[in-house]
Order: C-alpha cells, then structure tokens, then sequence
C-alpha cells in the first residue's frame, strides 16, 4: 500500500535520432501532467519550449532546468477526482531542433515559362538546394507547427519548395534577359534570391542561411539551338562552312577508296584546287585569308607541265592538261581521257568497268557476271 503513494518526477529530454526532426513534444501521445520539479535537460543544438494550461510560458536554453507547475504531485490524484483522475492543469514541452538543415532540395515541379530576348518563349526547368534554420521557435510552433507532436523536414520542404520556385521566377525576369547570359549570372541568382525568400521564411520563424541553383535546363530543342548558334559564332559565313565540310567529306572518301581506285585519286586531285580557292576566298571580299597571298602570286601550278595556272582554270593554258580528272594511270599518274585502254605515256593497261550484257531472249540489260537472266532465267 505505501508504494502507491509514491510519486515519481520526470526527466524531460530528446534526442534526434533521424537527423530530421525541427520539433519534438513531450509527454508523446498528448499533453499531460508534468509534475512540479521534473527536470529538463536541453542540449546545445535545442531550445525547450514549455507549454502550461494551453500557453507558451517559457523557452529554456541548454543546460538543465527544473520546472515548476500547478500539479504539486502529493494532491495531483484527489484534485483531480472530479475530472476522471485526470487532472485539467495540463502541460507540455516542446523541444526545438535549432541546428541548420542543409541539402533541402528545390526545383520546378512543371517547366515555367520565359520569355528570352533573343531565342523567344522558353519553358525551363530549375533545380538547387538549400539551408534552413529556426530562429524564433515560438512563433514557428504556433504558425507553423501547431499542436502536432513530431514536425520533420518532409513536412515542411514542399510547401517551401514552392514558394522558392514562385520568387525565382520572378526574379529572373528581372536579371537576365536571355539564357545565353546565365552562366556567368549564377552567383548574383542564387544571393538575390535569397535576400528576397527572407521574409518569407521569418514569417515562420524560419531564416535562410543559404541557397544555390545548381542547374537551369530549356528543353533539349533549346539546347540545340543554342549550340548551333555557338558554332555560327565561329563560322560567321555559312559559305565557308559548307565548303569546308563538303572537302572534308571528300578528302574521306578519297583516304579510304569510295567509287574505286581511280575515284580515289580523283578526289585526291580536286583537294588542292578546292582548298586553295576556299582559302583565297577571303582576298576577294577584301579580307585576308590563309593561302591567299600565295594564290595570287600564281604558286598554284599545272600537275603536267608545272607552269603557272589560275585556281579557278579547269585546263592549262599553256598545255591544256586538264585539272579535274576523273580518272588516272595508276602506273604512272598520267591524267586519263574517258574510255581509255591504254595510258598514253606508259602504255599500262587501264581497267576496264565490266559492262552490261542484255538477254539474248527478252532483251532486258543485266550485271556483267550474271550467269542467268533475271527478267526470264535464260542462261548466258
């Protein structure tokens, strides 16, 4: 019977085992009883709220406390008979986490829409984080967390995830003008921004310490657009860039034998003429360009008789050898005329493209080596 009446004090104290909690209250489940001298005991990173008959009377520092309350614990059970043993003075202790969130993340939930000065309407998407910290936890209790017993960063992170998204629309407007301008605009971005969200979050009792866009993304038809405007910045003329990739592609060809053996040194023979007059292109829009100041003092010469010849000739004028030549002794590299059998200097052989043959029966042409016809299968 004596060990009923005994009366037992709390010790009141938390601990942040998930990393993510901003409030904590005790007694869990409710308020309750918190009897005259329990004792509490609030760390360095924590502020104690003490809460009495419905009221914030009280915030304890770190350190330990004792708390006195209108439960005095050897009447509590008689007071509180006419309450169902339960006693109406009611009490809690809400215990704040003051250290600073880092790597809450924001970013849009849907592309939002810019309007860039130079590429038009844009939808872009953003994305960053960021560090969040209590500053005055009585009025984030009573704005933001009310009577809940845990409150986490999860709670909390989309609501302002929103409003961040909200102020950094506006706020770019106000900066940049075009995409093209943003990477070099990221820092002054992201302190701006934050500057602006900073009353929003002291409005709960909250402060922003820091906040950093890691990325902003126009759609991939954007993206493209802006990499082919970077490489028209380094061919302005779009002549010369076509010109420089149609001798490239045929400088491959001929490297790798396409269309045969005497292609290949067709193609070969075209390079010199093709980049010669690409490179004196420039001299005649009264712009200096590589080659041109050999050009015009006519050290592009004739492959037969190695006199001086313009670029643009086809023939020689002193020999009439032609310049563009489909065809070449592999012998000898003499320049070969359409339908030769022989070279005319070396007198090496030159191969011959089989020809067609028709069907002797229907008359249609096929390949050279066909055994059968395939128009009717007669037999050669």
């Amino acid at each position: 019977m004596a060990n009923n009446n005994l009366v037992f004090l709390e010790n009141l104290e938390w601990f942040d085992e998930s990393g993510q909690e901003l409030v904590h209250r005790l007694p869990e489940g409710g308020s309750g009883e918190i009897k005259w001298g329990a004792q509490l005991t609030v760390r360095e990173s924590q502020v104690g709220v003490f809460y009495y008959k419905g009221k914030a009377v009280e915030a304890f520092g770190p350190g330990r406390h004792t708390l006195t309350t209108g439960n005095i614990p050897i009447l509590t059970k008689i007071a509180s008979i006419p309450w169902g043993m339960s006693s109406p003075l009611r009490a809690e202790m809400y215990f704040v986490n003051m250290k600073t969130f880092t790597n809450l993340k924001w970013g849009t939930r849907d592309p939002v829409a810019f309007k860039d000065s130079e590429l038009g309407l844009v939808r872009l998407r953003a994305f960053g984080v960021f560090n969040m910290q209590v500053v005055q936890p009585v009025l984030f209790i009573n704005r933001m967390v009310g009577t809940q017993g845990i409150f986490t960063t999860e709670a909390i992170e989309e609501y302002l995830n929103r409003v961040i998204v909200s102020r950094f629309n506006d706020f770019m407007g106000e900066v940049i003008d075009s995409l093209l301008m943003l990477p070099a605009k990221y820092d002054e971005l992201s302190q701006g921004l934050a500057k602006r969200l900073q009353e929003d979050f002291s409005h709960f009792g909250l402060g922003l310490s820091h906040l950093y866009i890691n990325s902003v993304t126009p759609p991939p038809e954007v993206q493209q657009a802006i990499d082919d405007r970077s490489r028209m910045g380094v061919f302005k003329d779009m002549n010369k860039l076509m010109q420089m990739k149609t001798a490239m592609a045929m400088e491959k060809a001929a490297d790798s034998g396409a269309g045969g053996e005497g292609m290949g040194a067709g193609l070969g023979l075209m390079m010199p003429a093709m980049l010669a007059q690409y490179f004196a292109h420039p001299l005649a829009q009264g712009q200096p360009g590589p080659g041109s100041q050999q050009a015009a003092q006519g050290d592009f010469r004739c492959r037969e008789c190695h006199q001086p010849i313009p670029v643009e000739a086809k023939f020689c004028p002193s020999c009439g050898h032609q310049q563009l030549v489909i065809t070449q002794c592999t012998q000898c590299g003499k320049n070969l005329t359409a339908g030769a059998k022989f070279c005319s200097r070396c007198g090496h052989p030159v191969a011959q493209k089989p020809q067609p043959k028709n069907c002797v029966r229907c008359g249609v042409e096929n390949l050279a080596d066909a055994t059968f016809c395939a128009q009717c299968g007669e037999r050669y």
